[in-house]
């Protein structure tokens, strides 16, 4: 039963690690997109879009490619959400929008634009086409619990790892995430140094905004294989927070992500009544409130929030 929830754990958790990813990545840059919701919501339906298209192409659904059925949903997934980010960007960079507004904005447009789209995506043979996505390794002993926790996921749930990964190599070891990093911190000194901050805030939030996105497409075609369910802005949510849990690090979203989705279905292995399930699914955001608090009375750099996060900049006030 242990493997059992703990493989549910890891496979949920995946939502949340791509947008966590991205939405730290945005943030390195100091841009504060509570967009993400939204963007996770587009990511989701761009994928069905795709997804739909593909279908539509073949003859005969028997003749499905597994590689393209996979790569086309991936590809408009981050087109449609990273192309949200970039309208967050143009908002907040060029014309200096609040963040915290345009963010709030850009959700409230997400949710509605999905909720609408969706109704047009023409769903039928999902489910087939949803196969492509649960299943990577050709390997079915599902009775070892190494194979079963390590090798029985969907191709998805190993990108969100390698894409984390990356994103934390990037960060910290590279002169591209030094140079992100330091437009998140002070983007005046940034730009006397003759980093482009303009450039640099736009990078960060459309690629991370487009890697978000494939957290909505993950729900739908492989957690839900291949359903439609209007509950993905509540994972963006969580996304956001895990943030905060994981201070800033991608690799330790991870295991924040992990943890967040153990504590998020941990309700439905438990015998206890619809209220308490739902009362216990308030955990990973009390959680996170006792980390931003701890990291706060700790006041440490590494543990602290870029410092220009959420503030647009003035170029002619350096």
């Amino acid at each position: 039963m242990f493997v059992i929830f703990l493989f549910n754990a890891i496979r949920f958790s995946t939502t949340f690690m791509f947008g966590c990813t991205g939405e730290t990545i945005t943030e390195k840059g100091g841009n504060l997109n509570l967009g993400i919701p939204g963007i996770m919501c587009v990511g989701a339906v761009g994928g069905c879009i795709g997804e739909s298209i593909y279908l539509k192409s073949l003859s005969d659904i028997s003749r499905i490619n597994p590689f393209l059925a996979v790569l086309i949903p991936i590809l408009f997934a981050m087109l449609f959400s990273g192309a949200l980010g970039m309208l967050y960007c143009f908002l907040t960079v060029t014309l200096r929008c609040n963040q915290n507004v345009t963010g709030l904005a850009i959700t409230t447009f997400g949710v509605g634009f999905t909720n609408f789209f969706i109704t047009l995506v023409d769903k039928t043979n999902f489910n087939v086409a949803s196969k492509s996505f649960t299943k990577f390794f050709p390997i079915q002993d599902a009775s070892n619990w190494f194979v079963k926790l390590f090798l029985s996921y969907g191709v998805m749930v190993y990108l969100a790892v390698i894409i984390a990964i990356i994103a934390a190599i990037i960060l910290n070891k590279t002169r591209l995430g030094l140079n992100l990093k330091a437009v998140g911190e002070n983007p005046a000194t940034a730009d006397a140094a003759g980093i482009s901050v303009t450039a640099y805030k736009y990078g960060a939030t459309g690629i991370g905004s487009a890697i978000a996105g494939l957290g909505g497409l993950f729900y739908i075609m492989d957690y839900l294989n291949g359903s439609w369910e209007y509950s993905i802005d509540a994972m963006g949510w969580l996304a956001i927070a895990l943030v905060i849990f994981s201070i800033w690090r991608p690799n330790w979203g991870i295991l924040g992500s992990i943890l967040f989705g153990a504590l998020y279905i941990a309700p439905s292995y438990l015998n206890v009544s619809f209220s308490q399930k739902e009362l216990l699914k308030m955990i990973p955001y009390i959680v996170t409130i006792f980390v931003l608090i701890v990291s706060s009375i700790r006041n440490k750099k590494e543990n602290q929030p870029p410092a220009s996060l959420g503030l647009s900049y003035f170029r002619e006030e350096r």
